[in-house]
């Protein structure tokens, strides 16, 4: 029990011990939902194994880890180490952030449908193939798209609008750099896009009327944002009533130099953490996904969630 006690002095194993005691879990999906390097929670995780708290076991090609099942007076004692865990984790604002990354885990675990789209989708156009590429796919897709009134916030030189006002009502790009909205306006007039509209503005607030565009579009562009999450409240504002947002970012990561090539405020977002922001804005039927994972260094991943205003 001393020995236990010891162990759980630390907030962090006190989280892990808590979300193993209600599922078996994979050191990825561990760092999933702690939002934690591998590293730090394998170091964790080794110190809880060797105080008998926790074990692994081997599953094909993976390792999950769980709680120990001690036999005897030893059961008794982690039963009373549980009540502890869970009388600390009301100390540790972390704990129910856990609870919700744990429910989104187990439910990507069902979902084989995308983990099969995520297996083929990093062979597609490694190959090369006549006539095949993910552009020619997109633009496909964009054809059949009848978005409506956009509104791209983050838009920078506007390749996305361009192609969106192809087959949008309108589009109104918003980006706070004067150059990037000159250049993009430049282009969109040289290409005769009447329906495209550039702004000058902060995506934290748009100069965009309240309820009046039907898709909200975020691509790349909220790691740049200072107030992340006030820019998805301002974007709950623009969106009419069954209007929908769609957020492409990058899952959180801890490549630090990003911060000096590319001017992030923020190391990319944890799923879990947009679908929060999206929550609290008031939108609903929240969806996300991993949608594209960097074969080199430093491996970005894309996430992207879309979600709906309701009626």
């Amino acid at each position: 029990m001393l020995k236990w006690l010891k162990l759980l002095a630390d907030p962090t194993r006190v989280r892990i011990v808590r979300i193993l005691n209600r599922e078996k879990l994979s050191v990825a999906e561990l760092q999933e939902i702690l939002e934690m390097g591998q590293s730090r929670i394998s170091s964790q995780l080794a110190q809880l194994k060797g105080g008998g708290l926790v074990e692994d076991e081997r599953s094909g090609k993976h390792i999950f880890y769980q709680l120990s099942k001690p036999s005897g007076d030893d059961a008794g004692g982690l039963e009373k180490i549980l009540a502890v865990v869970e009388s600390a984790a009301q100390e540790i604002p972390e704990c129910e952030q856990d609870s919700e990354a744990l429910k989104l885990v187990l439910a990507k675990r069902s979902d084989r449908a995308r983990l099969y789209f995520d297996e083929l989708a990093g062979k597609f156009g490694r190959n090369y193939v006549p006539g095949r590429s993910w552009k020619g796919l997109a633009e496909t897709l964009l054809k059949l798209m009848t978005p409506g009134v956009v509104a791209d916030l983050g838009a920078g030189e506007g390749t996305l609008a361009q192609l969106l006002a192809q087959r949008a009502e309108k589009v109104i790009a918003i980006d706070s750099s004067e150059k990037m909205v000159e250049f993009g306006a430049a282009i969109a007039l040289k290409n005769g896009y009447s329906n495209l509209e550039y702004r000058l503005g902060d995506i934290q607030s748009p100069p965009i009327d309240d309820d009046s565009v039907d898709l909200c579009l975020f691509s790349q562009a909220l790691h740049h944002a200072s107030k992340p999450k006030k820019a998805l409240t301002e974007a709950f504002r623009i969106t009419r009533p069954g209007g929908r947002v769609v957020v492409m970012d990058l899952l959180k990561h801890d490549f630090e130099e990003a911060r000096e090539l590319y001017a992030d405020l923020w190391l990319g977002f944890a799923e879990v953490e947009i679908r929060r922001f999206l929550d609290s804005a008031g939108f609903q039927d929240i969806e996300s996904a991993i949608v594209d994972k960097e074969q080199e260094h430093p491996y970005f991943q894309t996430l992207m969630a879309i979600a709906r205003k309701p009626v």
